[in-house]
C-alpha cells in the first residue's frame, strides 16, 4: 500500500488531503512544517510527499531536493498558494513531479496521485540501479544516484537519450553503460566524436560512401551509421556537429534510412542515438547555430550529469578506485595515502572533473615510483598552491570576521606567523589602495589628501599594489 506524505502549515488544507488520500485506500502522514517533514521523510518510506512551498521555517523549493534525496526517493508535488513561473521552473528542475496552485480539486489531485504512483510501480518493475553494469561508474552521493536511477530508466527502453555536463564529467561512461545494460548490448557501441571530424567528409563518415563518389574514394566504405546497425550510435560533443550535415542526420534519425555518399539507393540501420554535449545548446539554437527541430528529439530523456566538485562525497571513493586501476596497470602494489593527499583532494575544486582528477592521480603515481604512500609533495604544484591559498584566505577571514559561538577546532595545519600576517596586511593594504584610487576617481591629488601620504609615498605604495594596472585614466595620475 502506498504512503503519502503531507507537509502544509494549513491544517484545513492537510485535513482535506488527507481525506482524498485515505479515500483512495493509501496512508498518509501529516506534518505542520518543514523540520518535522523532513525528520519524518527520513525515517519512513514514502512514495509521495505533497509539499508547500510558504512554510513557518523556510521555503519548501529549497527543501525539495534533500525529501528526494532521502531512502525511499519519493515523488514530490509542489502544491502553493503563491504560484509563480520562477518557482515552478525552480521546482521542475529540482525533481519535482509537478506543480499544483490552490485552490485545487479533489480530482486534479486524485489523478496526480495515480500517475504519479503508476510512474513509481514502473520505475519498479524495471531494472534497478542496484543491479546496473556501471561499465566503470563510480559513486554513491545522492547526484549519482538519482543519476544512475536514470540511467536504469534510460536503458531499458530505445528512447533518445542526450547526456549533459562539464568536460569530464563522465558523458562517455554513461553512453556505454546504457548500451552495455540495454538489449543491444551484445551488438556494436559506435563512437563518433563530432569535434574532431573532418569538417570536408562528415557526411562520408557517417553516412558512407561508394567506390568513385568522390577523388580518392577507390573503395565503398560503409558509414559509422551503418556499423551501428541494432546497436548503439553515441554522438559525442554533438553540439561540433556542422549545420549542413544537422538537416541530413535528422532525416536519418526521423527514417533510420539514407543514402551513402554517391549512392543511388538507400540503405537502413535499426541503430539506438546518444549523445553529449557540454555546450548550451538551447543558446545555440537561438544563436542559429543549432536546428531547434534537431534538438527536440536529441533530449527525449536527458541525464544531466553533475560536477566533481557538486559531489564531494564521492572524491575518497573514485581515488582509491582508479588508484587501484592505474597500480594494477603498471603492475605495481596499491599505493596508499597520506591523511594530508585525500585532505587536498576533498578541498581541490576540480575544475576538469573526474578526468582531471585520474590525470592528477597518474601524475601523483608516477612521482611517488616506489614509494608505498602517497603525500601532498607528490601533487602538481598548481593544485597545492590554489588549496594552500584558499586555506590561507579561510583563515584569514574568520579571524578577522570574528566567530559570535564558541572557538573553533583549530587547524590541522597552519602557516609560519610571519608568512600569515604578511599575508594578511599585504592583502588588507592592496584593498585600502583600491579602494582609496576608487574613491578618489583615480586623481593622485585627492587620494593624497585622502589618505594623508605624500605623492612620491602613494607612487610608491600604488606600484608596490600594482595599482596603475587596475584601469584609471593615465591623465589622473598627474593631477
Amino acid at each position: 500500500m502506498a504512503n503519502i506524505l503531507i507537509i502544509d502549515d494549513d491544517k484545513t488544507v492537510g485535513d482535506a488531503l488527507s481525506s482524498v488520500v485515505r479515500d483512495n485506500g493509501f496512508d498518509v502522514a501529516y506534518a505542520p512544517t518543514l523540520q518535522e517533514g523532513l525528520q519524518k521523510a527520513s525515517s519512513e518510506a514514502f512514495d509521495v510527499v505533497f509539499l508547500d512551498v510558504r512554510m513557518p521555517d523556510g521555503n519548501g523549493l529549497n527543501l525539495l531536493s534533500r525529501i528526494r534525496q532521502t531512502f525511499s526517493s519519493p515523488e514530490v508535488i509542489i502544491i502553493t498558494g503563491y504560484g509563480d513561473p520562477d518557482g515552478a521552473e525552480l521546482a521542475i528542475e529540482r525533481g519535482a513531479w509537478d506543480y499544483i496552485q490552490k485552490p485545487f480539486s479533489i480530482k486534479s489531485i486524485t489523478h496526480q496521485l495515480a500517475r504519479t504512483l503508476q510512474y513509481r510501480e514502473g520505475k519498479k518493475a524495471g531494472k534497478s540501479p542496484e543491479a546496473l553494469r556501471r561499465e566503470g561508474i563510480v559513486g554513491s552521493s545522492p547526484q549519482m544516484k538519482t543519476c544512475l536511477g536514470l540511467l536504469a530508466q534510460a536503458a531499458n527502453s530505445d528512447v533518445n537519450v542526450l547526456l549533459a555536463g562539464e568536460t569530464g564529467t563522465g558523458k562517455e561512461l554513461f553512453a556505454r553503460a546504457i548500451h552495455g545494460n540495454s538489449r543491444r548490448s551484445n551488438k556494436n557501441f559506435v563512437v563518433v566524436d563530432c569535434a574532431t571530424l573532418p569538417k570536408t567528409l562528415v557526411e562520408s563518415v557517417l553516412l558512407g560512401h561508394v567506390k568513385g563518389a568522390y577523388t580518392d574514394a577507390d573503395r565503398a566504405q560503409e558509414g559509422l551509421i551503418k556499423q551501428a546497425d541494432g546497436g548503439t550510435l553515441f554522438l559525442d560533443e554533438v553540439g561540433e556537429l556542422p549545420m549542413s550535415v544537422q538537416k541530413a542526420f535528422l532525416r536519418v534519425l526521423q527514417e533510420r534510412r539514407f543514402r551513402p555518399v554517391g549512392g543511388r539507393g538507400e540503405i537502413e540501420s535499426d541503430f539506438r542515438l546518444v549523445t553529449a554535449t557540454n555546450r548550451d545548446l538551447d543558446k545555440m539554437m537561438q544563436d542559429v547555430q543549432f536546428r531547434n527541430d534537431l534538438l527536440f528529439r536529441l533530449r527525449s530523456f536527458t541525464i544531466d550529469l553533475p560536477t566533481l566538485r557538486g559531489r564531494g562525497e564521492d572524491i575518497k571513493e573514485l581515488a582509491l578506485f582508479h588508484t587501484v586501476k592505474l597500480c594494477e596497470r603498471y603492475g605495481m602494489e596499491t599505493k596508499g595515502f597520506s591523511p594530508e593527499f585525500l585532505e587536498v583532494f576533498v578541498e581541490y575544486d576540480w575544475p576538469g572533473n573526474v578526468r582531471e582528477l585520474v590525470n592528477t592521480l597518474d601524475s601523483a603515481i608516477a612521482m611517488a615510483r616506489d614509494g608505498p604512500i602517497l603525500f601532498c609533495k607528490h601533487l602538481p604544484t598548481r593544485i597545492r598552491i590554489q588549496v594552500a591559498r584558499a586555506s590561507v584566505a579561510a583563515s584569514k577571514k574568520t579571524l578577522v570576521k570574528g566567530d559570535s559561538g564558541a572557538m573553533a577546532a583549530p587547524c590541522r595545519v597552519l602557516p609560519k606567523y610571519r608568512d600569515f600576517r604578511g599575508a594578511v596586511l599585504a592583502e588588507a593594504e592592496n584593498e585600502y589602495f583600491q579602494n582609496l584610487m576608487s574613491l578618489a576617481n583615480g586623481s593622485v591629488k585627492e587620494a593624497c589628501r585622502i589618505s594623508g601620504l605624500g605623492r612620491t609615498r602613494l607612487y610608491t605604495l600604488m606600484k608596490k599594489n600594482g595599482i596603475s594596472r587596475l584601469g584609471w585614466p593615465s591623465s589622473n595620475f598627474s593631477s
